[in-house]
């Protein structure tokens, strides 16, 4: 759909300039030949843009300004000016306008302010759609509470909410920062459990000589210490949810006990001479490759099996790009509560940056990618200054200056048909004839490279 573009200028030839320059460029344009003029088309009719002279009889461009300010009345504007200086822009900047060009200029000039002060509107469109998204979050809870647009999370999301009503213990693998804790909350607040206990415990987090007591408890005078009985959390979380996360990092020893939680239903505390019934659903999870464990001995292949009940994947980030502009939006109204500063929004070379990066540490990543960008803004909108340190594009084989080792387009080229020839006769097991065919070159051609790329 066309931007509609309206033009304000006293001056006909550069009413007529501009009108076929932008109309070519695909705006919708309409014409205003002073201030006054401007503005009955803008209470008339919605504009996206504004191209506006700054001298001009009857109203001039920041009486124009002015009364849009009055009027209450939002829409990027920008203004242009046969005298201009630094400080007639400065002023108009003061007024609400967006940017300031100075006449005589190149089309490609008006062009790409245009196009800037667009993608501005624009992002500032999306990120109020998506403040108000995040205001609706914030009453919501479970998988409504999360920002999600991506094709594959959200078929995952459809399957968790099927299987939340029953108590089968679930794995949920990805790595670290994916969100697997967030989404293990949501599988218990969309089902039965979801105002019982919810107990999260990293099993990494426990020196090993500990991690019995603190999962299954003890009785009073079991050791040295044990002043009193102490629940384990296995018996906090009785009737809701126990949440294990890094379950890859419990030791052997003590797989067999809870195993037998897995199958018995029951504990038995340390010192206890009986045991005890609990009812806890079990939803684990792991950054690492417990099938390679099993294989290598560290997890037991029964255990493995208990918990692998139903399987969930998170994908990382950055195979769901698409979930970034939503994430961001998300992450600067929490940044703006939590630590109390003012961002409103991030530019598009900044979002650009986010989208090229990497993310190896994932939603978490982002969000503290985020946080120190909002605290070293000295603005309301993050700009690419304010990423530099923490979020570069991520470097693979996109890169050609890194992949081909020069600048020279005469050795890369040389660089790239070697490989190619030598990966076609690789496949035909050296077929020249074939490879010939396959790299669409003639016969001579190949035999001609192969003399100068492979054989020298």
């Amino acid at each position: 759909m066309a931007e509609k573009l309206l033009i304000i200028d006293d001056e006909e030839n550069m009413r007529h300039m501009l009108s076929v320059m932008t109309s070519r460029a695909g705006y919708e344009v309409s014409l205003a030949k002073d201030g006054l003029q401007g503005i009955e088309a803008v209470i008339k009719g919605q504009f996206d843009l504004i191209l506006c002279d700054l001298k001009m009889p009857k109203m001039d461009g920041l009486a124009f300004l002015q009364k849009l300010r009055e009027e209450k009345i939002q829409v990027v504007v920008i203004m242009m000016s046969a005298y201009g200086t630094i400080d007639s822009a400065v002023e108009a900047m003061k007024f609400g306008a967006y940017d300031f060009i100075t006449k005589p200029f190149k089309s490609g000039e008006v062009l790409l302010a245009l196009k800037k002060a667009g993608e501005r509107e624009e992002l500032r469109r999306e990120n109020k759609i998506l403040r108000q998204q995040v205001k609706e979050l914030q009453g919501q809870r479970g998988f409504e509470a999360m920002v999600v647009v991506n094709k594959k999370m959200l078929g995952l999301i459809s399957i968790a909410k099927k299987i939340a009503q029953y108590d089968s213990s679930v794995l949920i693998t990805g790595e670290s920062g994916t969100g697997k804790e967030l989404f293990a909350r949501g599988i218990v607040q969309s089902g039965p459990r979801q105002d019982k206990p919810f107990v999260a415990v990293n099993c990494g987090s426990f020196p090993s000589e500990l991690l019995e007591s603190e999962f299954f408890g003890y009785v009073k005078g079991s050791f040295t210490g044990a002043n009193s009985d102490k629940k384990g959390l296995f018996e906090e979380a009785n009737n809701g949810t126990l949440f294990l996360d890094e379950i890859g990092e419990l030791p052997i020893s003590l797989q067999v006990k809870f195993l037998r939680v897995l199958q018995e239903g029951e504990i038995k505390p340390v010192g206890a001479l009986q045991a005890r019934k609990i009812n806890v659903r079990i939803i684990a999870a792991t950054s690492q490759n417990l099938e390679s464990a099993v294989f290598d001995g560290t997890f037991r292949k029964d255990l493995f099996y208990r918990l692998n009940v139903v399987a969930f994947h998170l994908p990382p980030l950055r195979d769901r790009k698409d979930e970034i502009s939503g994430l961001t939006s998300f992450f600067i109204d929490k940044i703006n509560r939590n630590i109390g500063v003012q961002i409103t929004g991030i530019s598009p070379s900044a979002m650009q940056l986010l989208m090229r990066h990497d993310w190896p540490g994932n939603v978490r990543e982002l969000e503290n990618v985020i946080e120190r960008a909002a605290i070293l803004s000295d603005g309301h909108i993050l700009e690419i200054d304010n990423f530099v340190a923490t979020a570069r594009p991520a470097k693979n084989s996109d890169d050609l200056v890194d992949l081909l080792g020069t600048l020279s387009l005469k050795k890369a080229r040389k660089i790239v048909e070697a490989k190619l020839i030598s990966s076609a006769l690789h496949s035909v097991d050296g077929n020249k004839s074939k490879a010939a065919d396959i790299l669409e070159i003639s016969y001579p051609s190949l035999l001609n490279k192969i003399k100068e790329y492979i054989e020298v």
